[in-house]
């Protein structure tokens, strides 16, 4: 397996459109953000650079290179208003292998371990993350590295009719 990753610095026009084509992706949308109803998991946004600028400013985002193609990003921020234990020091992380032929691999595990290196390297010592219950692949693969349900939020997202949990896990460093 030949994964690489870069800590996204400048965002050229090229990443901007990997982000766009991702985070429109209808396959990929119910699993990367909530969408509280039908029609929020319907909408669509243009990713640019500029905005990819200001996500910079309280995110830290790395891109993940497979035979150095760029097939998908991970991200953290420290102490987000959307932490479920407000514990001072937590990074809060989010991944998205966005190519499908790079789904399936493994790539996301070696991603998330690259990510919590660079998160204890910042000297944060607990991360925390949601999972949609219907993302099963990613719950397995969270309680794998070590990570521990915290709680769940009831009707958090909209996806094939209904809403779903929210399940928040955590891990120590």
């Amino acid at each position: 397996m030949n994964i690489t990753f870069e800590k996204l610095i400048v965002p050229t026009p090229e990443i901007a459109e990997a982000f766009n084509r991702w985070e429109n992706d209808p396959v990929l949308i119910p699993f990367i953000r909530v969408n509280p109803t039908k029609d929020d998991l319907e909408k669509r946004e243009i990713v640019t650079s500029e905005e990819l600028v200001q996500r910079l400013e309280r995110k830290n985002i790395y891109l993940v290179y497979e035979h150095g193609k760029l097939i998908g990003t991970m991200e953290y921020h420290v102490d987000p208003v959307l932490l479920y234990k407000k514990e001072t020091g937590t990074a809060w992380i989010g991944i998205n292998i966005g190519e499908e032929s790079a789904r399936g691999k493994g790539i996301g595990a070696v991603a998330l371990k690259f990510l919590e290196e660079q998160i204890k390297a910042q000297g944060l010592r607990r991360i925390e993350l949601g999972v949609f219950e219907f993302n099963t692949s990613a719950i397995k693969l969270y309680k794998k590295l070590g990570y521990q349900e915290i709680a769940r939020i009831d009707d958090f997202t909209f996806w094939q009719g209904k809403l779903w949990q929210d399940i928040r896990m955590e891990k120590h460093l």
